[in-house]
């Protein structure tokens, strides 16, 4: 098993070059057995993971039996969202069981935040070489 892997960051607006890179990675998703792989935003200004309603219709979750609601802050505070455990697998990293603010707001990423994401893994942004490296939790204690 990989003790890290290691990402490019993404241009994410092509007319603005370097200052649009942005820390996207490749995770797949992971509910009862249904996986999908999604490029995800690391975000360590967001304090929660968030999922876009489509993704979570895609993994088959069902918005009427998630009851348990969160309540966004920022631009998605408007935004219903109800929480939705997954299991999230990085390249040949362990997998973990994260937490996400399932939002039915269209135009949003899938976000990983404090929590759980980073208290899941470690990350090394090399912002300079535009570049960032992400270990799992379990591989650091080992």
């Amino acid at each position: 098993m990989a003790q890290a892997e290691m990402f490019p960051f993404v241009v994410a607006e092509p007319g603005f070059g370097e200052a649009s890179r942005l820390p996207y990675m490749p995770i797949t998703l992971q509910l009862q057995g249904q996986p999908l792989s999604v490029s995800a935003l690391l975000d360590t200004g967001s304090a929660v993971n968030v999922l876009p309603y489509e993704v979570g219709l895609q993994l088959g979750a069902d918005w009427e039996r998630q009851t348990t609601t969160v309540r966004l802050t920022g631009n998605l505070a408007n935004e219903p969202a109800r929480v939705l455990t997954l299991i999230g697998t990085v390249g040949a990293l362990p997998s973990a069981r994260l937490v996400f603010a399932w939002t039915r707001a269209a135009s949003v990423p899938v976000i990983l935040g404090q929590v759980n994401f980073f208290m899941e893994f470690d990350v090394c942004f090399y912002r300079s070489r535009s570049l960032f490296e992400v270990k799992s939790k379990s591989a650091a204690q080992g």
